[in-house]
Order: structure tokens, then C-alpha cells, then sequence
């Protein structure tokens, strides 16, 4: 099976990992092998979530935005990564 190259979205500007590990669904304890920048843009999914729970007033548009943009970046890249560790 061939896969597609992935590409770092424009709009990311947080760290790129150059190594992925492995990333288990804390309620499901299902696991998924991510590659650097699947678990860079999990990461920063799972630290909006973090945000958006304990400061929702710091919280800016932007901010929701962009957590929508990572999102719809690993459903588009790695749908089976996101059903395991997001859905």
C-alpha cells in the first residue's frame, strides 16, 4: 500500500517532531503509531483541549480556528490514526 506524502500545513506553527512514537487513546486504550508530524499536530490538538478546558477566557478565535484546522488536517491524512485516537 502506498501512502500518501504528508505536508506540513501552512497555518502550523508549533514544533515539528522529527520522531513519532506511539499514542494511546486515554479511554478507549486503543494505541496508534503516529510519525513527527501526526503527533505534532495531536499535540496540539490535545493541548488546545487542555486550554480550551482549564482557560476558556484566554481562548481566541484564532486559537478555535486553527484547532479546527488540525482536525480536519488528520481526518484528511490519517483517518484510521483519528477514529483510534480522537473520535
Amino acid at each position: 500500500m502506498k501512502t500518501k506524502e504528508q505536508k506540513i500545513p501552512k497555518w502550523f506553527k508549533g514544533m515539528i517532531y522529527d520522531k513519532g512514537e506511539t499514542v494511546v487513546n486515554p479511554f478507549s486504550k486503543e494505541e496508534y503509531e503516529l510519525n513527527g508530524i501526526e503527533l505534532s499536530i495531536y499535540d496540539f490538538i490535545m493541548g488546545s483541549q487542555h486550554v480550551f478546558a482549564v482557560a476558556p477566557n484566554t481562548v481566541t478565535t484564532k486559537q478555535i480556528n486553527d484547532f479546527h484546522k488540525a482536525l480536519t488536517w488528520f481526518r484528511k491524512n490519517n483517518i484510521e490514526a483519528y477514529m483510534v485516537l480522537l473520535d
